[in-house]
């Protein structure tokens, strides 16, 4: 072979390595070597073509929500030059117009919210709606002429269908009763009922007038990629000041269990590459071991060292390419079997997968095959030729540490590729290695215990078989420390990752299903005067199931931060957001309500000092603007808006000015929908200013009557149904879950996997300890039993290793990446050491069944096989 490499070395190689790995595919360690890599492609592929038609797809669910897939609110009309970008960038454009506004008929009137669209109306979704024949689905809203009205708004007034009603100056037929719309999300800022009309009759109306309170919106439907591109102008948009809702940032109902579920699917894809990466580094040393004798007569014959890295890489090459193909169509097909699946829970249409995840598929095969095997195959470069002829001058084995470390970094570069989050890779980078290192050491001790107890079994004829079985098991493992530390700890990591797979899954189940019991609030009540408080408590407590505390409420506006005009204040890209252009909903409460809990600072605690200290309780009868009050802030807008303790914001509310300290940060359950407030003051500040009460409660279906008399009785209270939110943020969580635990078989192929590199490597050794035996008088029932019970101990000790790894690597993803509380396993610790001495004892001894069948002249020449 010529040490210049040209053209013809280079077919060479090719061929040569072709040839090798065709001769290698009969060997054990080559052949887990390709299951370990296509189930890691298979694994990364599945999930990732999975999540990315399910994102795709949940996001246009989204922005069904939403209304569209970017919904632009401002107080003016948009220019054409918007327009024109976005329907350039590929959106469909749909004018919405929100305003309240008085509705008549007869002598009957009410305030009520106009909902105006057009003939685009809605992108997403359908209108549920009684047009005098039961309720229908419809793709559009009310023609020109006509107005749909909520049905506690038909009730208000007396409106029937056919009846003429009076909007502003125009005249509108009442041609339907809207039960349900799919941009119902909207509806939480509009406390009046709902009356719905077409475009072309605004006009008509003469309602939008100079200074007149007018949100027009924009709502955008289009590809993601659309969305992408307008990146820079939704930016723009959002510090001019313009309302964005994007379904990227804003998914509104579907609180945090999407975001969840896809870091998990990610998490157990990860998962599953650390174990085939485990398999791979674990076949590889067999497969050097295998090759040495061939590297040392290459070398007879004149090749170079990086001839032999050549010919060793291309092979492994190979063998990786055909590992991604099969890998890439079980992932195809195993994304394909989800679908099919979940198609009786998937209320959406999902997009046909993209390209994408297969080359991230490859790209994660390649990068295990060089993380987790590149430095053990540095053994065959630096094979000498005198191997040939002297066989203990082998050449030294890659450092163990040099394996760990390669095989880290790649490892944590796929995990920040899938995670998207370098922080969170990089601490569990680092907290994997240390804990590697203390599993080392742990595991050091714990065959040193084996060895010990192992020692002190009974022998002789008293001894039972088992003692006598695990006595000799104990022995030679402790006899084979090195390579039984490597097994144990590649057994812990097995166990480590299947657990922690098993047990987010667990309690993430736990927390979506306590998110939204059945009894979830599904009513708001708005507009509580404080006059008729007590009248509509009885009233609500005679019917409705889990009504929430009665809040106070009182509109003000954020208009300076520490002296400053508050937009000036803020980070420039928080310009535009929302709460510094409406009004925000202030209330006082002297407990910390239900729900929050308050990460930074304190809560209003020992109200008496902390009058005598400042005197803000008298705020009441003082001047408001030479108090300051303490008050207490949402953590998530104080991040937005760059607050910190201590930092004063002042408060427009009528023609008064409130002055408060920030001296809690607080974190609210968003998921729970229950009334929840960016600012509470304390008790005693806001008492004197206008204000009304907001509650939440639950009605079963077909109360229909309590709702009736709850109108009639307290017209003034607005009554919003969330029922539809509630509807569809539950088919997601379905959705969800079913992904969640379906995706975990591919975990535990790969947690097998392990299992078959681990006894590949070993069998070498086993056959020549399972000869011996034979030739010393040991029976098969004897070997056998040595052999289960070498396992079972092997599993022991890696359930035990694997359940304290578990523990703490899942308290850490809890706080640092899905925001869940940490909690203990106690039953983990039971079940996974036992479990894993019963599976790895069962796997070991099944798959060493053909060692105790061979002759012991054919087991004895298994440790020096070529």
């Amino acid at each position: 072979m010529s040490r210049t490499p040209n053209r013809s070395a280079g077919t060479n190689l090719l061929r040569l390595s072709a040839r090798g790995l065709l001769r290698d595919l009969r060997a054990s360690d080559v052949r887990a070597l390709f299951v370990a890599l296509a189930l890691a492609v298979a694994a990364s592929t599945m999930i990732g073509f999975f999540l990315d038609r399910l994102d795709r797809g949940l996001t246009r669910q989204a922005g069904q929500l939403l209304g569209g897939d970017l919904v632009l609110e401002q107080g003016r009309p948009f220019d054409d030059e918007l327009r024109r970008t976005l329907e350039e960038a590929g959106m469909t454009l749909s004018d919405q117009v929100d305003m309240v506004t008085m509705v008549s008929l007869g002598d009957a009137f009410q305030p009520a919210s106009l909902k105006v669209i057009d003939s685009i109306y809605p992108h997403y979704g359908q209108i549920y709606v009684d047009r005098g024949e039961g309720i229908e689905t419809l793709a559009h809203g009310p023609a020109p002429g006509e107005a749909w009205l909520a049905p506690r708004l038909a009730l208000l007034i007396e409106a029937e269908l056919g009846d003429r009603i009076q909007v502003g100056e125009g005249e509108l037929t009442v041609t339907g009763l809207v039960e349900r719309e799919p941009d119902q999300s909207a509806g939480f800022a509009n406390f009046n009922p709902r009356l719905m009309m077409h475009l072309d009759d605004l006009d008509a109306t003469n309602l939008v007038q100079p200074g007149a309170r007018v949100e027009f919106e924009l709502l955008a439907a289009g590809p993601p990629q659309a969305l992408e591109q307008l990146g820079p102008l939704i930016e723009r948009l959002r510090r001019e000041g313009v309302d964005v809702r994007d379904v990227r940032r804003d998914r509104p109902g579907l609180g945090n269990a999407l975001e969840r579920a896809e870091k998990y699917l990610s998490l157990a894809g990860l998962a599953a590459v650390l174990l085939a990466g485990v398999a791979v580094a674990m076949a590889t040393r067999r497969y050097v071991e295998r090759h040495l004798d061939t590297a040392a007569l290459l070398r007879c014959f004149g090749a170079s060292q990086r001839d032999l890295t050549w010919l060793f890489a291309l092979q492994l090459l190979w063998l990786a390419l055909a590992a991604s193909f099969l890998g890439a169509l079980l992932g195809l097909a195993g994304q394909a079997a989800l679908l099919a699946l979940l198609t009786a829970f998937l209320p959406l249409s999902l997009p046909p997968p993209g390209w994408l995840p297969l080359w991230l598929g490859i790209l994660t095969a390649l990068a295990v095959l060089v993380g987790f095997a590149g430095p053990t195959l540095l053994r065959l470069k630096r094979v000498s030729a005198l191997k040939v002829l002297r066989r203990e001058l082998d050449p030294l084995p890659a450092s163990a540490w040099l394996v760990v470390l390669v095989a880290s970094l790649v490892f944590g570069g796929l995990l920040w590729l899938y995670s998207g989050d370098i922080d969170l890779a990089a601490s569990l980078l680092v907290g994997g290695l240390v804990m590697l290192v203390v599993l080392w050491g742990l595991g050091a001790l714990l065959l040193g215990l084996v060895l010990r107890l192992a020692s002190r079994l009974p022998q002789g004829r008293s001894s039972s078989e088992l003692s006598q079985a695990v006595r000799l098991g104990g022995r030679q493992l402790a006899r084979r420390r090195s390579a039984s530390l490597g097994q144990l700890l590649a057994f812990a990591v097995t166990f480590f990752a299947m657990a922690m797979i098993a047990l987010v899954r667990g309690d993430l189940l736990t927390t979506w299903q306590a998110q939204l019991p059945e009894d979830t609030p599904n009513y708001f009540a708005i507009n509580i005067q404080p006059g008729e408080r007590e009248a509509f408590i009885d009233a609500l407590d005679a019917n409705a199931d889990d009504r929430t505390a009665l809040y106070p409420m009182v509109r003000g506006r954020l208009t300076a931060i520490n002296g400053e005009p508050a937009r000036e204040a803020v980070p420039v890209e928080s310009r535009g957001d929302g709460s510094l252009r409406r009004e925000l909903n202030l209330t006082w409460q002297a407990e910390l309500p239900e729900g929050n809990r308050v990460v930074a600072g304190r809560w209003f605690d020992d109200l008496e000092s902390a009058q005598a200290g400042t005197g803000w309780l008298g705020a009441v009868d003082a001047e408001p603007r030479e108090v300051t009050v303490p008050i207490s802030l949402e953590d998530g807008l104080a991040e937005r808006l760059g607050l910190a303790l201590g930092d004063q914001m002042t408060f427009t509310i009528g023609s008064e000015e409130v002055v408060g300290e920030v001296t809690s940060l607080r974190n609210l359950d968003w998921d729970s929908f229950r009334p929840n407030f960016f600012v509470i003051f304390p008790p005693g500040v806001l008492e004197r200013f206008g204000h009304s009460f907001i509650t939440a409660f639950h009605l079963e279906a077909g109360q229909g009557e309590t709702l009736r008399r709850l109108v009639q009785g307290f017209p003034g209270v607005s009554l919003l149904n969330i029922d539809a939110i509630l509807a569809q943020v539950r088919d997601v969580v379905t959705q969800v879950t079913r992904a969640v635990e379906l995706v975990l078989a591919f975990v535990l192929l790969a947690g097998v996997s392990v299992l078959y590199a681990a006894l590949t490597v070993s069998r070498p050794a086993r056959a020549h300890e399972s000869g011996l035996l034979r030739v010393f008088g040991a029976g098969g029932g004897l070997i056998s039993r040595v052999q289960g019970a070498e396992f079972a101990i092997l599993g022991l000790a890696s359930g035990l290793m694997g359940a304290l790894l578990a523990e703490l690597a899942v308290a850490g993803i809890y706080v640092a990446w899905l925001d869940l509380a940490p909690r203990l396993h106690p039953w983990l610790w039971l079940v996974l050491p036992l479990g894993g001495a019963l599976l790895i004892g069962a796997i070991g001894h099944a798959l060493s069944r053909g060692l105790r069948r061979e002759a012991p002249a054919a087991s004895l020449g298994l440790l020096g096989e070529a």
